[in-house]
């Protein structure tokens, strides 16, 4: 099991708004201490039985090793589809002021 301190969830939504929507409700929140928005990216996936390809807008929070699982809860509750991609990945290395705002500001106190 790791123990990193920063982690980063990701999720990609269908349109640039919804995309803002979820990093600014997860961020006010203080479920994320920050977030970025990249995109249209075009996607090419397998769902209901059929090939698909679309254009997707990627959101990446950055977070704390404390309220990760919340913060991909709210993520999904958030999110215009019904199955979302909801992933997170442990930062590997970050300065260690870097850590400590997002631990702070996902305590509430950054």
């Amino acid at each position: 099991m790791t123990t990193a301190r920063v982690w980063t969830v990701t999720s990609t939504t269908p349109t640039e708004d919804s995309a803002r929507v979820i990093a600014k409700a997860v961020v006010a929140e203080r479920l994320a201490a920050g977030a970025e928005i990249a995109g249209p990216a075009i996607s090419v996936f397998w769902h209901l039985g059929e090939l698909g390809e679309g254009s997707e807008w990627r959101v990446s929070l950055r977070t704390s090793a404390a309220v990760r699982d919340r913060l991909a809860a709210r993520v999904s509750e958030l999110h215009p589809w019904d199955s979302p991609e909801v992933t997170a990945t442990p930062v590997a290395w970050c300065l260690d002021t870097y850590a400590e705002w997002v631990e702070r500001t996902t305590a509430g106190q950054g």
